[in-house]
């Protein structure tokens, strides 16, 4: 397909996936999401490619999902049915977890929404200094997608993930580090060549090994995770999106007003 929202180049072994859409902060649209998961693909398939690195060129990593094309959706009426969507972030993130070659995701600015979950998705993150990770569902009157309650409860435990699901608090990169979610803080200026050098180094590295020890510990810990976005994601994001909660906060969040939440 043509791609209008990132970038794919394939360098010293590595693919780069650079997400490049920063009138919306790179928010993961339908298109962005089927760039995503056909880049991906492109990179399993390519015995060219040792690593991938996922990055950003805009000044966010990701603003998750578009609030804008939401409320425009709301501000036409009618039922909000985003399944479609929810379905193809599942897809990405499954991917990504279950593939069978390593995944780098360099994060500068803030990784919110889904885009923290997306970032979660790969398999070593490194982040600079003004990194900040965010699940902003809440905020709109939604429930975590794109894996984000599974992915992040496995990495930080129940109890610190509901904190973070229930309040929308951000976590800086420093806390994301002691926490274990990130690999490494770098400065700004140096997060793509720091990104880029550890991508390299992974691609000189036993490969199969690499495989099948991505293969483990998803056998030892995400045989459930294809269930849970379909049978327990989706459907609570479906309720979710179909509340005068959700309108209320997403038209607020638009007109940058405090949302007055009414439990409907």
């Amino acid at each position: 397909m043509e791609l209008k929202k990132l970038h794919y180049t394939v360098d010293e072994g590595i693919a780069l996936i650079t997400m490049d859409y920063g009138k919306n902060l790179n928010a993961i649209d339908d298109q962005m999401a089927d760039e995503l998961i056909d880049t991906l693909e492109e990179a399993y398939k390519d015995p060219k490619v040792k690593t991938i690195l996922l990055n950003s060129a805009a000044k966010a990593f990701s603003a998750g999902g578009d609030v804008g094309f939401f409320y425009k959706k709301i501000q036409e009426g009618g039922p909000l049915n985003m399944d479609s969507l929810i379905g193809k972030v599942g897809k990405i993130t499954n991917a990504m977890k279950s593939g069978s070659k390593i995944i780098i995701a360099a994060v500068n600015g803030a990784a919110a929404g889904a885009g923290f979950p997306l970032a979660l998705s790969a398999d070593f993150i490194i982040a600079d200094q003004k990194a900040s990770f965010i699940l902003a569902f809440v905020n709109l009157g939604l429930v975590p997608d794109t894996g984000a309650s599974y992915l992040l409860a496995k990495s930080i435990g129940e109890k610190r993930a509901l904190s973070y699901s229930l309040t929308g608090k951000p976590i800086s990169a420093g806390q994301a580090m002691e926490m274990g979610l990130v690999y490494k803080v770098v400065a700004p200026e140096d997060l793509q060549q720091e990104s880029f050098n550890f991508a390299k180094q992974l691609a000189e590295g036993p490969l199969i090994a690499y495989k099948n020890i991505k293969k483990q510990m998803y056998e030892a810990c995400f045989t459930e995770y294809e269930r849970f976005l379909s049978e327990v994601e989706m459907p609570t994001q479906r309720e979710c999106f179909n509340t005068d909660d959700f309108k209320e906060g997403c038209s607020a969040f638009m007109e940058k007003r405090k949302a007055k939440f009414q439990g409907r």
